[in-house]
C-alpha cells in the first residue's frame, strides 16, 4: 500500500525518471576518450591509489564517479523544485520563483502570521549562496512583499544546518537586514508546512530508494553497466615493455595526461 498521501505512486515514480532523465548524456558508458575529455591528472590518480590502498579498478571507477557527479547537483535540484509540481496548493513556475504556494484559507508562520501567498527560493545546501547572491535573492524577496503584502518570503534549503523555519537575517551593504515575512526554512519544515504533516519529508526519504531502484532496473539498468575504461587501459599495458601489471596500468595512465611531455612521447 502506497504510504504517501500528498503524491500519488505514479506521479512520483515518473518525476524520479524525469530527474534521472535530466542526468543525460552522464549516463552514457564511459570509452577510454570520454574519460579523458579534460585531460586526467596521473599525478593524483597515483597518489589516490597508493595512499587510499585501492585497486586501479576501484580508482578509475572513482573518477568515473567524480566525473559524473560534477553537475549533477543541479539535476537534484530539478528533484527538489519539482517535486511540487504534483503537490496540491503548489505551483511550480518556468521562470521568476522556484515554487509557488497559495492558499485561500490562510498559511499560517511560525510567528503568528497568516498569508495566503508564499514565493520559494529552492537551494540545494545553505552554503551554495555567495554574497552577492544571498542580497540578489534578499531584495527580490523584499521586493516582492511590496508589491503584496499578503505573502511571505521562503528561501529554503535542501541540506540546511538544522531543521528551521527563521527570519532570515541577511547583510546588505553591511547592514543587517531582517523581516519577519522573509524565511529560512529548512526543507523538512517546508514539507511540513505545505503537507500538514510534521515528517512529510521523512516519509518520502523512505521511499525514494525504493522507487529510484525500480526506475533504473526499469529504464536505465543496462546504460552505467558498460562503461570500458579499465578494460581498455589493459589494452593498453600490452604495448607496455613492463612485467609488473600495476606499474603497466600507471604508465597506461601517465600517457593519458602527459601523451606529449618528454619520456612520454614515444611510450604510446
Amino acid at each position: 500500500m502506497w504510504p504517501l498521501t500528498f503524491i500519488s505512486e505514479n506521479d512520483f515514480t515518473e518525476h524520479v525518471k524525469k530527474t534521472i532523465q535530466k542526468y543525460g548524456e552522464k549516463l552514457d558508458p564511459y570509452n577510454l576518450d570520454k574519460f579523458n575529455t579534460n585531460i586526467i591528472d596521473p599525478i593524483k590518480l597515483i597518489f589516490d591509489k597508493t595512499v587510499y590502498n585501492a585497486s586501479w579498478d576501484e580508482i578509475i571507477k572513482n573518477e568515473i564517479f567524480r566525473q559524473r557527479d560534477k553537475s549533477n547537483n543541479n539535476d537534484i535540484g530539478y528533484f527538489h523544485q519539482n517535486f511540487f509540481s504534483y503537490v496540491s496548493g503548489c505551483n511550480v513556475p518556468l521562470t521568476g520563483w522556484d515554487v509557488i504556494i497559495q492558499n485561500e484559507n490562510g498559511i499560517n508562520l511560525p510567528d503568528g502570521e497568516i498569508v495566503h501567498t508564499i514565493y520559494v527560493e529552492m537551494k540545494n545546501k545553505h552554503n551554495t549562496m555567495n554574497s552577492a547572491s544571498s542580497s540578489k535573492t534578499y531584495m527580490k524577496m523584499q521586493s516582492q512583499l511590496l508589491n503584496n503584502d499578503d505573502c511571505a518570503c521562503f528561501l529554503v534549503e535542501a541540506i540546511a544546518k538544522k531543521s528551521q523555519n527563521i527570519k532570515w537575517v541577511a547583510s546588505l551593504d553591511g547592514k543587517k537586514m531582517q523581516h519577519k515575512l522573509i524565511r529560512r526554512v529548512s526543507m523538512d519544515q517546508f514539507y511540513s508546512l505545505v503537507t500538514g504533516l510534521d515528517d512529510a519529508f521523512y516519509q518520502m526519504c523512505m521511499v525514494l530508494p525504493s522507487i529510484i531502484k525500480k526506475v533504473v532496473e526499469n529504464n536505465f539498468n543496462s546504460l552505467l553497466a558498460n562503461d570500458t575504461v579499465m578494460q581498455e587501459l589493459k589494452e593498453l599495458t600490452n604495448t607496455q615493455k613492463i612485467i609488473e601489471e600495476d606499474m603497466a596500468i600507471a604508465m597506461s595512465v601517465y600517457i593519458l595526461g602527459f601523451s606529449s611531455y618528454l619520456g612520454f612521447v614515444d611510450k604510446k
